[in-house]
């Protein structure tokens, strides 16, 4: 199952050349020292607006990670980002427990333990199944990604 809100999302270039893209390497979107955000998929979108916001309000540097693949994921790139920053927030659209971002919050904390600055936090749905009427009432948004 993947997320139809992608398809009309993104309104990027392409090149028109062929190319590939490593699935297994993350790519370090957006460079910062301050906080490194791991996200993928749809979120990363909604993380890109509530990192301009948080820069601007609050003048922190953040660092967007996209992990491009859930398995294989790139643990070296992660961990070397929240080495850096000291801090972390892993985002993801599923539920914020039992999911992705569980299993990357728990590899963070015990690879970096003693170079955080702060508790590994998960922003993501809330903890409960719901039909898709109402999933924009469950999914994180720009308002929670601000207040973690």
């Amino acid at each position: 199952m993947e997320p139809k809100v992608l398809y009309r999302a993104a309104r990027e270039e392409v090149p028109t050349d062929p190319y590939e893209l490593p699935l297994d390497k993350a790519e370090i979107v957006k460079p910062g020292s301050d906080v490194a955000i791991i996200s993928y998929g749809t979120p990363l979108y909604w993380c890109q607006t509530a990192i301009d916001a948080a820069e601007k309000d609050f003048g922190v540097s953040v660092e967007l990670i996209d992990m491009r693949s859930i398995y294989p994921w790139d643990r070296q790139t992660i961990l070397d980002s929240v080495r850096k920053t000291g801090r972390a927030i892993v985002v993801h659209e599923s539920m914020v427990n039992y999911g992705v971002g569980a299993e990357v919050a728990a590899t963070i904390q015990e690879h970096c333990f003693l170079r955080l600055e702060a508790p590994v936090q998960r922003v993501g749905g809330m903890t409960t199944h719901i039909g898709l009427a109402f999933e924009k009432f469950t999914l994180p948004d720009v308002v929670r990604k601000l207040h973690v």
